[in-house]
């Protein structure tokens, strides 16, 4: 395994746009946008990370052959298996954990934790050391509802097909999803730097390389990442959050129809700034 670097305690804040699509259907309100008794609008941890998965695992795709080729030396696909996979095959899983080849397999499960409650195996249940935060819209949301019809009948005897209400959207949002590095669990987890350095580079494209017929134009416009000057911290993460989160400039209560409406915090207050090790929007692709 790799052995190149301390991880550093870091904070992130991904502040996302949503255009006229579901970035997060609620299964219990039949796939409709998640949304709080607030009106505001949830994205669960659980639905980001799905989509960092998704890319890692597709190992003939764009993403993961350009950046697994920009590590010097290039990252090996063996080392950077997805546990959380359809198709996973649970009693190998227990033997790789049993003869020790687990944990250099499954990037997923040394950055985000892992769980297996099998006999004798207390001790493969792990947290991981990257967190992220529920998603929440800054202002409500609107939700719009439309039936879906198809040419062609799918029910015998109908000439054509129709699902009503079945494209539900927001028609535009910001969501705000902090995230956390927290270097304690990489002792038990096998985490190494690199897995987070990947994880980093993974993070732009997160929606624009997973994009679907309901989900066609939600985007990062800003994934900050704070990191600071030791492994313990050195900065509160509910102050460094609140600075970098966007305020709707008029009409908090109401949903919101373009993104001007919002500012844009590009920096954090002097007072924060000497506390940090540096800040930077991974958006920038450098």
């Amino acid at each position: 395994m790799f052995n190149d670097g301390t991880i550093l305690r870091a904070s992130g804040l991904l502040v996302i746009e949503v255009i006229n699509s579901n970035p997060n259907g609620d299964p219990d309100r039949e796939s409709d946008p998640r949304q709080r008794p607030d009106e505001r609008g949830e994205i669960s941890p659980v639905s980001f990370k799905r989509k960092i998965r998704d890319i890692i695992e597709e190992k003939d795709g764009p993403v993961w052959n350009q950046i697994s080729k920009s590590f010097d030396p290039a990252l090996e696909p063996e080392h950077f298996g997805i546990l959380e996979s359809r198709d996973r095959d649970r009693a190998a899983i227990t033997k790789e954990i049993k003869d020790g080849t687990f944990v250099q397999r499954y990037w997923d499960a040394r950055v985000f934790g892992n769980t297996f409650l099998e006999k004798d195996l207390s001790n493969a249940i792990t947290t991981g050391v990257v967190q992220f935060g529920l998603g929440v819209s800054i202002a409500p949301i609107l939700i719009e509802r439309m039936t879906n019809t198809n040419k062609a009948g799918v029910q015998e005897g109908k000439d054509r097909g129709m699902a009503p209400l079945a494209y539900r959207v927001v028609q535009h949002a910001v969501y705000c999803m902090p995230f956390f590095i927290n270097p304690t669990a990489a002792r038990k987890s096998g985490c190494k730097k690199r897995d987070i350095d990947l994880l980093l580079r993974i993070m732009p494209y997160a929606y624009a390389h997973t994009a679907s017929y309901i989900r066609p134009f939600v985007g990062i416009r800003r994934a900050w990442y704070i990191q600071h000057k030791s492994a313990l911290g050195s900065c509160s993460d509910f102050e460094l959050i609140s600075a970098l989160t966007p305020k709707k400039k008029n009409d908090p209560e109401r949903p919101s129809v373009t993104w001007e409406e919002y500012d844009d915090p590009n920096s954090l207050p002097d007072a924060l700034n000497t506390r940090i090790e540096s800040l930077r929007d991974l958006m920038s692709y450098d």
